[in-house]
C-alpha cells in the first residue's frame, strides 16, 4: 500500500451478510477512493442468513425466504435489477424448467386434520382462524386496552381465547385449531414461547404493502449483486473477528483480532454480526469480545432483546395416500393436548403443518421453532425420519383406511443455531425489552463513529426481515458518509 493510500480512512465491515453488503455498497457510491474499505467475512460464502441450495431437483431456501410486500421494498427493487424475479433454468430429466419454494404463493387448498385421522369441520376452522386474526388485529392496531396487566402477546392471545370459550363452549378441537395458530406466530416471530414476545412492541413492527413472493432466481442473487458493485478484494471470506478493541490512541482506534491470530487496524469498524453473536459475547460465552466493553446501555440492549431460532426441515417424500403417487397436500395438523403419550415425538408437537414446497412438489417443508429447532440439530437422519412418519400416521385420514400419506427417504434441515456464524435465526422484542433497546444496538459508540452497529435487530420497526438488514446497513454508511462530508449519495 503506497504513501497515498496509508492515508485514507479506513473502515472495517464486519460480516459480509445483508447489512454489510448494503453498508458497504452504499459507501462504495458515496465515497469512492475516498475510503480504504474492507469487509470481513468468517465464513467461506457471503450472505449470511440468505441461503439459497438445491434439494431433490427443486431450489430451496434454508435461511430468508419471502419478500413481505414488493411496493416501496429496496430488496425487492435489487432482486429486479438482479434477474432474480426470473426463474432459473436447467435441463434435468429433458425439462429445463427448475421449479422453487413456494413458486404458486400461499395454497388456498389446505386439508387441516385432528391428531388421530379426523378431517377437522371447515365451519369450526373459520371461527378460529376468525377469533385469531381478529386478535392480532387489535395487537398490530394497539387496541389492547391501555390499562391491562398484559404484558406479552402469548397472554394476550389465550386470554381472547379463553373469554371466547367461556362464551361460546367449545371441545378440545377448538384448542387444537387455536394452538395450530399459535405455532404458525411462533414461526413467523422466533420465539419458542409467545409469552416471551412483547405485546406494545409488536405495534411497531411493519412491513412493506403489496404482494409477499419468493424468489424464483434465488435470494442469494441479491447479496451477490451487492457484492458484485464493490472492487475486486473488498470482501475478505475466511476471516473470522474474536476481539475488537477501540477507543486506542494514535490515529487508528480500532484493532480488530482474527481468530487465526492476525490483527489489522481502522479507524472505523461497522459490526453487522448476528445478535445472537453478540449476546455469546457479553456472555463470555464465545461470540465477539469487545475491549473495553461496550457502554452499558448497548450491553443492556443486547441483553434485553430476543434472538430466536427456527429451523426448516425438507424432505423428500415416495408416494403418497394409500402408497400411490398422489400429489401430496398441504397438511395442516392440529394437535390433541391430550395425547402425549402417542409415538408422536415431543419435537414435532408444535409443528402447524408439512406441506409441499409447491403444488404436486416431492420436497416436503415443516417449521420448527426454539427448543424443537434445537433439538433437530442434534438428531440423525433416520431419527429425524422415524419421527415424522410416526408423526404422519397419527394424521392419515380416517377416509384412507389406515393408509399412508407417503415414505421420506431422506431430509436437509437449515441448522442455524448450531452455526457459531449466527447461533439462532433472527430478533424479537422480548418481555422486558422495546424498541428504545434496538434504537440502542443501533447507536454509535461515541462521536468519532469508531463502532457503529447495523444487522436486522438494529433496526426498530423492520427486525427479523432482509430489508430491516438491508436498511439499516445503509443507515450506517450514510452516518459515516456524513461525517466525512458526502451529503447526499444514491445506491
Amino acid at each position: 500500500m503506497g504513501e497515498v493510500d496509508c492515508k485514507k480512512p479506513k473502515v472495517v465491515i464486519v460480516g459480509a451478510g445483508m447489512a454489510g453488503l448494503a453498508a458497504a455498497r452504499r459507501l462504495h457510491v458515496c465515497a469512492g477512493d475516498f475510503l480504504d474499505l474492507v469487509v470481513v467475512e468468517a465464513g467461506d460464502r457471503i450472505g449470511g442468513r440468505i441461503l439459497t441450495s438445491e434439494f431433490s431437483g427443486a431450489c430451496v431456501e434454508m435461511g430468508a425466504t419471502w419478500i413481505h410486500g414488493i411496493e416501496r421494498s429496496p430488496v425487492y427493487e435489487i432482486a429486479r435489477k438482479a434477474g432474480a424475479l426470473i426463474p432459473d433454468r436447467r435441463e434435468k430429466d429433458g425439462e429445463s424448467f427448475f421449479p422453487w419454494e413456494r413458486m404458486d404463493g400461499f395454497p388456498s387448498d389446505t386439508l387441516t386434520i385432528a391428531e388421530g385421522g379426523q378431517v377437522m369441520d371447515p365451519s369450526l376452522l373459520r371461527r378460529i382462524s376468525a377469533l385469531f386474526s381478529d386478535l392480532k388485529s387489535l395487537i398490530v392496531s394497539g387496541e389492547t386496552a391501555a390499562d391491562t396487566e398484559i404484558v406479552s402477546v402469548g397472554a394476550f392471545l389465550r386470554n381472547g381465547f379463553d373469554l371466547y370459550r367461556a362464551a361460546n363452549g367449545g371441545d378440545w378441537m377448538e384448542e387444537a385449531a387455536f394452538a395450530m395458530h399459535e405455532c404458525g406466530e411462533r414461526e413467523y416471530t422466533a420465539v419458542d414461547d409467545l409469552c416471551s414476545l412483547d405485546l406494545a412492541a409488536e405495534e411497531e413492527y411493519m412491513e412493506f404493502p403489496g404482494e409477499h413472493i419468493t424468489l424464483p432466481g434465488g435470494y442469494s442473487r441479491v447479496p451477490e449483486f451487492l457484492a458484485a458493485a464493490l472492487p475486486r478484494g473488498t470482501i475478505r471470506l475466511g476471516r473470522g473477528v474474536s476481539r475488537v478493541e477501540w477507543c486506542l490512541s494514535g490515529r487508528h482506534r480500532v484493532r480488530l483480532h482474527f481468530d487465526d491470530g492476525e490483527v489489522e487496524h481502522a479507524d472505523h469498524a461497522i459490526i453487522t454480526v448476528s445478535l445472537g453473536v453478540l449476546k455469546a459475547g457479553i456472555k463470555g460465552a464465545g461470540g465477539l469480545l469487545f475491549s473495553p466493553s461496550l457502554p452499558e446501555a448497548k450491553r443492556g440492549a443486547i441483553d434485553r432483546l430476543g434472538f430466536g431460532l427456527v429451523n426448516k426441515l425438507f424432505m423428500e417424500v415416495e408416494g403418497g395416500i394409500n402408497k400411490v403417487k398422489s400429489p401430496f397436500p398441504f397438511l395442516r395438523m392440529a394437535f390433541d393436548p391430550g395425547r402425549h403419550m402417542s409415538e408422536i415425538p415431543w419435537w414435532m408437537r408444535r409443528t402447524d403443518s408439512i406441506c409441499p414446497i409447491h403444488g404436486g412438489s416431492n420436497v416436503l417443508l415443516a417449521w420448527f421453532v426454539g427448543r424443537e429447532a434445537a433439538e433437530i440439530e442434534k438428531m440423525e437422519e433416520d431419527e429425524i425420519i422415524h419421527g415424522v412418519h410416526a408423526t404422519l400416521a397419527g394424521f392419515s385420514p380416517e377416509s384412507t383406511a389406515g393408509g399412508e400419506f407417503g415414505r421420506i427417504s431422506k431430509v436437509r434441515s437449515s441448522g442455524w443455531g448450531r452455526n457459531p456464524r449466527f447461533l439462532g435465526s433472527y430478533s424479537y422484542v422480548a418481555v422486558g425489552s422495546s424498541g428504545d433497546d434496538q434504537d440502542a444496538l443501533a447507536d454509535p459508540v461515541d462521536g468519532s463513529l469508531q463502532l457503529l452497529f447495523a444487522g436486522e435487530a438494529t433496526h426498530r420497526t423492520r427486525y427479523a426481515t432482509t430489508h430491516g438488514a438491508y436498511l439499516s446497513g445503509v443507515r450506517e454508511a450514510d452516518r459515516l458518509a456524513r461525517y466525512y462530508g458526502f451529503e447526499s449519495c444514491g445506491g
